[in-house]
């Protein structure tokens, strides 16, 4: 019994509660978003959100939202997943090469499904080019956020400080957060919408990361990618 309680308390650290805690929290509070919000077709709480930004969004603000929503567009999220696989399958680790392009793809399929799922039209007045498909989740939203987390997971295994790696980790996140906020400012978005695609971005990269480690044991890994 005291082994089998070690070994519990050994596994139970404080970053797996917290880690635990948000996957809880994301995976409740997008249920909450696309129940209440979109479901019920609530719009209050997104016409505040665009009240706000429309007062305090200047030219150069709207500029730079128009850059950093490129970040968030297959156009740049699907190289940069190529280039990843790429240098992983260079350094020979083919395990997470694999790993990453289902999380890719999966993430991908889910995004599309829910967007055919819930059929939400998008906000009126764009400041651009209208788009086309249908707006919940935000697929930038999701899309970036679960590459910036493939991106933090592969810099946490790697041998840098680890100051450093708070410091990309908070950059990473903190990017993300922003290429959202740029389809609320642009109006392609409604901030629930923005909300939504976080919220499952964490469950969905949370998950898959978490068993990409429990699946797979190391040794197996290093043998796999020999």
């Amino acid at each position: 019994m005291k082994k089998l309680v070690n070994t519990i308390l050994r596994i139970i650290t404080m970053d797996v509660i917290l880690v635990s805690v948000l996957f809880v929290a994301a995976f409740f509070l997008f249920g909450y978003v696309a129940h209440e919000i979109v479901g019920e077709d609530d719009n209050a709480f997104d016409e505040k959100i665009f009240s706000f930004f429309n007062l305090h969004s200047p030219p150069l603000f709207i500029s730079i939202m128009h850059v950093l929503t490129f970040f968030g567009t297959m156009t740049f999220i699907l190289p940069a997943y190529i280039l990843l696989i790429g240098f992983l399958l260079f350094k020979h680790r083919r395990t997470e090469a694999v790993n990453i392009a289902i999380i890719a793809i999966t993430s991908t399929a889910l995004m599309f499904g829910l967007k055919e799922f819930y059929k939400r039209q998008r906000p009126e007045l764009p400041l651009f080019k209208a788009a086309n498909n249908f707006s919940f989740p935000s697929g930038h939203a999701l899309c970036s956020f679960i590459l910036c987390s493939v991106f933090i997971y592969i810099i946490w295994r790697s041998q840098i400080s680890k100051k450093w790696k708070w410091i990309f980790a908070v950059l990473l996140v903190l990017f993300s957060i922003a290429i959202g906020i740029s389809r609320i400012v642009l109006r392609y978005h409604y901030a629930s919408d923005v909300l939504a695609g976080l919220y499952l971005g964490f469950v969905w990269a949370s998950m898959a990361l978490w068993l990409e480690r429990k699946l797979i044991p190391r040794k197996l890994e290093r043998q796999l990618d020999v």
